[in-house]
């Protein structure tokens, strides 16, 4: 019988501790391991599955690249989250993890923006505007780890719609910021002034955790990360161009490009079209109106005063 090479030995006494911890013996995992078959790349990421799930409602060929599309969109969102809780929940945060997971922000949020021509150019419109119909009243607009993207990023005060936000701080009970956050006037139907069936089933549905999020991060979410550290980490300027592009990414440029397929599809001839939900997306989506940001501290009041206008009034005066 060949003997055991030195190496080999000394893993499989530190296998034999380890496995001594689990109260199974060593020879039961070994067992497991001769038993098991070998792993392949479909198998590893359920490939199966993943391509089962593009489900479309209707027979037109553009709903697949839709659906699929929003699908992606909602992954690169839980790896943006997945950065955030590791920000958050870090005792001991140093300059250089802050600015890698900040970066690693950046770069989901980019791939994300830079891929929106699927959504923009991708479609065919005259299929989109008949499909869509097949959706009601599902919308983007009920994507929920978007809004837990923003909740994890910064204080629920500074999501208030902009008119009113001088009259919020961060004294308020969470339950009452929450219940006036910006992207609830998106969800009232625009002749009724009444809550859309669309906004009524996303907050059935999320606002319990949401609150729970809320609570968890009060007082530490990313921006609280930020002001905590000490004044020479926060001066380090790697840092703060980090933190000043994923602000922009997150509310300047992406909501961009659902201004863009927005303007694409919904209107022509200068008629607008209501998104579906019911929503105006002319007055809910620029983000000149809105004015939201993860960290106003990290901006001049001009730039402030500029935020995401010179786009917005370009595509609009198109229209004219």
């Amino acid at each position: 019988m060949e003997q055991i090479k030195p190496e080999i030995a000394e893993r499989i006494i530190k296998l034999e501790e380890k496995f001594k911890n689990s109260g199974q013996d060593m020879g039961s995992y070994l067992d497991g391991l001769l038993y098991d078959k070998y792993l392949t790349y479909w198998d590893y990421i359920s490939l199966d599955t993943l391509l089962s799930l593009q489900n479309t409602k209707t027979h037109f060929p553009d709903e697949e690249i839709f659906v699929t599309y929003h699908q992606i969109t909602e992954l690169y969102f839980k790896l943006i989250i997945h950065e955030q809780k590791q920000i958050i929940e870090s005792t001991d945060l140093t300059a250089a993890f802050f600015i890698e997971k900040v970066n690693r922000l950046n770069r989901y949020f980019r791939i994300l923006i830079n891929s929106f021509d699927v959504m923009i150019k991708g479609m065919d419109r005259d299929q989109f505007l008949k499909f869509r119909m097949a959706l009601l009243p599902a919308s983007g607009f009920q994507s929920a780890q978007f809004r837990m993207i923003e909740i994890y990023s910064t204080p629920l005060e500074h999501l208030i719609p902009f008119a009113s936000r001088k009259n919020f701080n961060s004294t308020f009970p969470i339950e009452d910021l929450y219940h006036n956050l910006y992207w609830k006037k998106g969800g009232i139907d625009l002749a009724t002034g009444e809550k859309t069936l669309t906004l009524k089933q996303f907050e059935l549905r999320y606002t319990h955790r949401f609150l729970r999020i809320a609570n968890e991060v009060k007082g530490n979410t990313i921006y609280h990360k930020y002001l905590d550290l000490p004044e020479e980490v926060r001066n380090d300027q790697s840092l703060i161009d980090g933190l000043r592009t994923f602000d922009v990414n997150a509310n300047v440029n992406w909501l961009l490009m659902h201004m863009g397929a927005a303007h694409r599809y919904l209107n022509k001839d200068k008629v607008t079209i209501a998104a579906t939900g019911g929503t105006n997306w002319k007055d809910f989506l620029p983000p000149s109106f809105q004015k939201n940001s993860f960290f106003p501290n990290l901006w001049s009041q001009e730039e402030f005063d500029n935020w995401g206008k010179e786009w917005v009034n370009h595509m609009f005066n198109k229209d004219k």
